[in-house]
C-alpha cells in the first residue's frame, strides 16, 4: 500500500533524518507534507518510546508543546473502487508560548488511523498541511483535509468500518531541507483518539421487474444485484449473503412498503416473485452496515393490465 510503503521505510529519528534531506522530499508541497507527517505516527505510533517525556533517546526529536482538541469530522465517507475522497476537518491547536505556529517550517495536519493508536494497521493523511489562524497567543483554529486514494492502494477491504481521527505537528526549527540536520532540534506532537468516523466501501444495487406489462394476477419476477467496492481489485465485487428488502410503491403514491426480505446469493444476485395486482414500482433496498452504506435501487415500473 502506498501509505504503508512510505511508513515502513522509516522510523524514529531516522525517519526525520530521511525526510529533511532535500533528496528525500518531493518537489510539490502536497507530496512532501504527506511524506513528512506520515513519518510521525510511524516514529511514535509503535510504543512511542522515542517521544516519551524523560526517556527520549539522544538525537531524537523532542516532544513539542502542542495539544489538539475540538476535532470535527463527518460521520461516514463512501469510497469507491478508484475514488479520491478528500475529507474536510477542523480542530483546535493549543501550544506553548515557545511554539511559533506561524513559522514557515511549522506544519500540522490531521490523519485517520485504523486500529489502536499504539499499534495501528493503516492510516491515511492529507495531501497538504492544515491552515491555522491564531485565536489567542496560545490557541489556533485549524482546517485541513484527509485524502484517500483507493486506486493507489491506500485501503484494503478489511479497512472498511470505524477509523479514529488524530492530528500531528512538526516544528522543524530551521532543520527543514538541511543537508545535515540536528534531529534534536525538531519538535513533534502526535495525538490520537480525537474523533471517530466510518470509511465505507461504496455500494450499488440494481432491480428489474418483468414481464412488462403483465396481466393482473400474473407472476412478476424481480431480479437484482448488490455490489460494493473492492479496494484491492479497484472494481465492484459481489456482496454476498446480505439481507435486502423488496419494496413496492403503488402508482400515484410516494411511499414504498416492504413486500419481503431476501438474501443475496453467492454472486450477489437477488431473485424473487410476486403476484401482479396494481400498477406500481418495485425496488430493492439495502439497509447498510458499518462497512457498506445503505443503497436503494431505482424503482422499476410494472404496468398491470
Amino acid at each position: 500500500m502506498r501509505t504503508r510503503a512510505t511508513l515502513a521505510a522509516v522510523s524514529g529519528a531516522l525517519a526525520v533524518a530521511a525526510l529533511v534531506a532535500p533528496a528525500a522530499r518531493a518537489a510539490d508541497s502536497g507530496s512532501s507534507h504527506r511524506a513528512a507527517l506520515g513519518a510521525v505516527p510511524q516514529a511514535s505510533g509503535h510504543g512511542r518510546t522515542a517521544f516519551t517525556a524523560g526517556t527520549r533517546a539522544a538525537g531524537a526529536p523532542y516532544e513539542l508543546n502542542v495539544t489538539f482538541s475540538n476535532f470535527k469530522i463527518g460521520k461516514a465517507y463512501k469510497v469507491g473502487p478508484t475514488s479520491h475522497v478528500s475529507i474536510p476537518v477542523s480542530y483546535t491547536l493549543t501550544h506553548g508560548a515557545d511554539v511559533d505556529v506561524t513559522a514557515p517550517d511549522f506544519e500540522t495536519g490531521p490523519y485517520l488511523y485504523k486500529g489502536s493508536f499504539d499499534d495501528w494497521s493503516n492510516l491515511v493523511l492529507g495531501d497538504a498541511a492544515a491552515t491555522c489562524s491564531a485565536t489567542s497567543s496560545t490557541v489556533a483554529a485549524c482546517k485541513g483535509r484527509i485524502d484517500i486514494y483507493a486506486a493507489y492502494g491506500d485501503l484494503e477491504n478489511a479497512d472498511a468500518g470505524s477509523w479514529t481521527a488524530a492530528a500531528e505537528a512538526i516544528d522543524w526549527n530551521g532543520q527543514l531541507d538541511v543537508t545535515d540536520p540536528d534531529i534534536s532540534k525538531i519538535g513533534i506532537a502526535d495525538q490520537g483518539g480525537l474523533a471517530k468516523t466510518l470509511v465505507q466501501r461504496t455500494s450499488t444495487l440494481t432491480v428489474n421487474a418483468s414481464p412488462e406489462p403483465v396481466k393482473k394476477g400474473g407472476t412478476i419476477t424481480v431480479t437484482g444485484k448488490l455490489s460494493r467496492a473492492n479496494w484491492e481489485t479497484n472494481k465492484y465485487g459481489n456482496y454476498t449473503g446480505q439481507s435486502v428488502k423488496l419494496q413496492f410503491r403503488k402508482k400515484g403514491s410516494s411511499t414504498y412498503t416492504t413486500v419481503r426480505t431476501i438474501r443475496t446469493s453467492s454472486t450477489g444476485n437477488l431473485k424473487t416473485t410476486v403476484k401482479a395486482s396494481v400498477d406500481g414500482y418495485y425496488r430493492y433496498a439495502f439497509a447498510g452496515n458499518t462497512t457498506t452504506p445503505a443503497v436503494n435501487a431505482a424503482g422499476d415500473f410494472v404496468d398491470v393490465r
